[in-house]
This record gives structure tokens, C-alpha cells and sequence, in this order.
């Protein structure tokens, strides 16, 4: 049997549950998902394997109106991951359907020549009735060639929308090995595990104004790997919320990286985390590049 290969923008309103589809249809984590919108920043691929299949999924950043330069670039991310995509997918949560986000996309879909799928999320917590006039009212907006109704969560209706992805894949050969699961390098991963671990422990306290930076990735002659990131804050008054009371808090988020870590990376890890304030991070060319946005005027 002859392989196929093909990529899969997958596109949504923030937090309508992309990162953790990608999660799923992949089989292990590689998008960071967080309860925060917009944490996807880098355009991080899942790869996916579905017998001689390989789907390269381009996690697009969530598409929202743009304010700031760093907000300008994930929307430009997002948009480049659907440049080339052999078919677009379109995830939406049926419950906060977030229409204001949702409605530019749908009229920037409509005229995109690439095949366009609908996935209806969160099919566990929502009525059916409601599900079925959302999805005539989209279908009605964007020509969808086929609409799933899954539930990224539970997993549910997942198989059957990987095998039809699969099944649109166009023959060629594999792009990437057969046991990697993401092209993001080890050092982007790493940043991204620590900076979910900041949001999700301090979502609330903390504004989604911060990066994680990669200082130092090394492989000790024991095998174990030493990594030394740098968490930017853009406020002193910032610092003892990330510190914590005796640099609790601080600890904390890097002891859950680790362990997640050396889960991914399969070797022990010693992970060291400091804080540094600079205002104007969100304007520096360097940190863009670090994390994996292309800078934008």
C-alpha cells in the first residue's frame, strides 16, 4: 500500500476546544491546552497516523481581532497555516459560540478553495436540537463538504472524523518519522509545558501577558536533561504573584513542568525557572522568533 500524507489547518474561535482535538486525534499531547483563549501562539503541528496515513494537523493560533503587534502575528500564524492545507477544519463549541469571532472566519472560509470541514465540539454537554439548527445555519454561511459531532473531551466521535481526514489525504510520502509526534523542537516544547503550567496556576492572577524563554537545553553525560528557561513578566508587580510566598508558587509550576516533561522526553529532567521583568517583551523581534512567531509590522 502506497503512504499518503497531507496537512489539516484546524481553525476555531479561541478556546472552542482546537488544541485539545489535536490532543486526541494525535493520541498524546502536543498542543498545549490551557483554559485560558489564546495560549496557542507558535503554529504547533500534531502529526496523526491513521494506518499508511500520516496527517500533519497545523494548530492554528485562535483567530480573534488583532490590537498589539503580538496579537497581529498569531493572526498572521494562523491564517499561514491554512495557506496550504490539503483540507480546513473548522472546530466550534456549540455552547459560548463566541459568534463576533466566529462570524469573520466563516466569511473568510466561504471563499477559500480548500475542502472545509465543520466539527461541532462539545457534543456531550449540549441539547440536540439547538446542535442541529447551529449546524444548518453554518452550512448555510460556508459549504461544508461534511460536518462531524464530536467531543474533543470524551473522545467521541473523534475515530470517525481521523478516518475521513485520512481518507482526504493525497498520496505521498510520509514528511516526518513514523514516531514523531510534532515538529515543534524539544526546546520550543519544553517553554510551552512550563508556560501552560503558568496559566493554569495562576489563570485568574496573571494576565496572558507572559513567555516563557529558552536559556539553556543540555543533555547531561548521564542522559537526564538540564534545561534553563526564563519566565518574562511585563510588571513588577507582577513578580511575587509568580514567585509565590517563599517562592512557593514558583516551585510549583516547575515541578509540574518536569514531571510532564521528562513524560514527553522519556529521561529524567532538572528544570530551572527565574523571573525577569521587561516591559516591552511583547515589541521584541528576538522573543518572537524564540517562540516561534514570525515578526509583523
Amino acid at each position: 500500500m502506497s503512504q499518503k500524507c497531507g496537512v489539516v489547518a484546524v481553525i476555531g474561535a479561541p478556546n472552542a476546544g482546537k488544541s485539545t482535538l489535536v490532543n486526541q486525534l494525535v493520541g498524546q499531547k502536543v498542543a498545549i491546552t490551557s483554559a485560558k483563549a489564546q495560549t496557542t501562539r507558535a503554529r504547533l503541528l500534531g502529526i496523526a497516523l491513521e494506518g499508511e496515513t500520516q496527517i500533519i494537523l497545523a494548530d492554528t493560533p485562535g483567530i480573534f481581532e488583532p490590537k498589539r503587534r503580538l496579537d497581529r502575528a498569531m493572526v498572521s500564524a494562523a491564517w499561514e497555516g491554512t495557506v496550504s492545507a490539503d483540507a480546513v477544519l473548522l472546530v466550534v463549541d456549540p455552547i459560548k459560540q463566541r459568534r463576533h469571532e466566529l462570524e469573520p472566519l466563516l466569511e473568510i472560509l466561504k471563499d477559500r478553495p480548500e475542502r472545509k470541514l465543520l466539527a461541532l465540539n462539545k457534543v456531550d454537554a449540549s441539547a440536540k436540537e439547538p446542535l442541529l439548527a447551529l449546524a444548518q445555519d453554518l452550512t448555510g454561511k460556508v459549504d461544508f463538504a461534511e460536518i462531524f459531532f464530536i467531543s474533543a473531551l470524551t473522545g467521541d466521535g473523534v475515530p470517525e472524523l481521523k478516518a475521513h481526514l485520512a481518507g482526504l489525504m493525497p498520496e505521498s510520502p510520509w514528511h516526518y518519522p513514523e514516531d514523531q509526534v510534532s515538529d515543534a523542537s524539544e526546546r520550543l516544547l519544553a517553554t510551552e509545558v512550563t508556560r501552560e503550567q503558568l496559566y493554569r496556576q495562576l489563570h485568574e492572577e496573571l494576565p496572558y501577558d507572559s513567555a516563557v524563554r529558552p536559556e539553556s537545553y543540555q543533555v547531561r553525560k548521564d542522559g537526564s536533561v538540564e534545561i534553563h528557561q526564563q519566565i518574562v513578566i511585563g510588571r513588577d508587580s507582577q513578580k511575587p504573584i509568580v514567585l509565590g510566598k517563599r517562592g512557593a508558587r514558583i516551585k510549583a509550576i516547575g515541578e509540574e513542568a518536569r514531571k510532564e516533561l521528562s513524560e514527553i522526553l522519556g529521561v529524567k529532567v532538572h528544570l530551572f525557572l527565574h523571573v525577569k521583568v521587561d516591559e516591552r517583551w511583547a515589541e521584541s523581534r528576538e522573543i518572537f522568533e524564540e517562540i516561534g512567531l514570525d515578526w509583523v509590522r
